[in-house]
Formats: structure tokens, C-alpha cells, sequence
């Protein structure tokens, strides 16, 4: 039982998720300071010296003096501001996925197709390249001296 459980958690797959969820919450981290210590007070400045983290509508009649202080006292809030901050939260990380995503992309090879079908001239339809029929229209195909010779090698290994 342990040794399928060692197999199973040593797995290229499961040692890469790993990792990127522990990056994944560091990067959160990052992030969400950025939004709350760095890009909401300019932002709020600019709107008349509003915190966003404090915006909210209290939903019990009573007056408090920020939302920490109606949270304190259990009245119930509709808390827009920190959702204002939790939608730029999700947009940056998307961004900056989205290009990481490009600069991986950049160095990535592509193997080119391999081709393993040729178009029959008749009908059109796509047959093996080896083919000397076609499987569809059933035309004798013209053969390429050296496709013959190839495809001989290929049933000979």
C-alpha cells in the first residue's frame, strides 16, 4: 500500500502540481499586497481619498465608523469595496498568466506533423500514404518507385 502511494506522489504530474499550487499561493500573496498597498490608494486618492477596503453597505440600521468595526459588532454587510479589490486581484493574475504563458510559447518547438496520408486523385478522399489502392473509390493508384521501396523496408523491420 505504501509503495503504491510513494508511486503515486513521485509522479512527475503530482510533484508539478504540487509545486504550482505552492507558487500559485505565493504569487496570490504578491498580488493581492500589490492591489491592496499599491494600486487601490492612488486609485482611491483619485476618488476623493476613498479606502475601497472599507466601502460597504450595512445592512443592520446602525452606524459604524468603518467596516471592521460593524464586522466587530456581527451587523451584516455587503462588503463591495474588498470585492472591488478581489475582481483587480483576479485581473492581474490573468494577465500576468497570460503572459507568462506567451513567453513560454516563444521558446516552445513545434514538431512539425508528420505526414502519414496522401489525398486519392479520383474521389479525394485521404489514404495511407503506403496505399496502392485506394479504400474508398477502390482506383489503382499510380506508385512512386522509391514510396515501394520505403514502404517494403517498413514491413521488413
Amino acid at each position: 500500500m505504501f509503495k503504491g502511494f510513494k508511486e503515486f506522489i513521485m509522479r512527475g504530474n503530482v510533484v508539478d502540481l504540487a509545486v504550482a499550487v505552492i507558487v500559485g499561493g505565493a504569487f496570490g500573496k504578491i498580488v493581492t499586497s500589490l492591489v491592496n498597498d499599491i494600486i487601490m490608494p492612488p486609485i482611491g486618492l483619485l476618488l476623493g481619498k476613498v479606502d475601497f477596503s472599507n466601502l460597504y453597505i450595512n445592512l443592520s440600521g446602525k452606524h459604524y465608523k468603518s467596516l471592521e468595526a460593524a464586522q466587530k459588532a456581527g451587523a451584516p454587510t455587503i462588503n463591495y469595496g474588498l470585492f472591488i479589490n478581489t475582481v483587480i486581484n483576479f485581473l492581474i493574475i490573468a494577465f500576468v498568466i497570460y503572459l507568462a504563458l506567451k513567453f513560454i510559447q516563444r521558446f516552445k518547438k513545434e514538431k512539425p506533423a508528420e505526414i502519414t496520408t496522401k489525398s486519392c486523385p479520383y474521389c479525394l478522399s485521404d489514404i495511407p500514404l503506403e496505399a496502392v489502392k485506394c479504400q474508398n473509390c477502390t482506383s489503382d493508384l499510380a506508385v512512386d518507385i522509391s514510396q515501394a521501396i520505403e514502404g517494403s523496408h517498413r514491413e521488413n523491420a
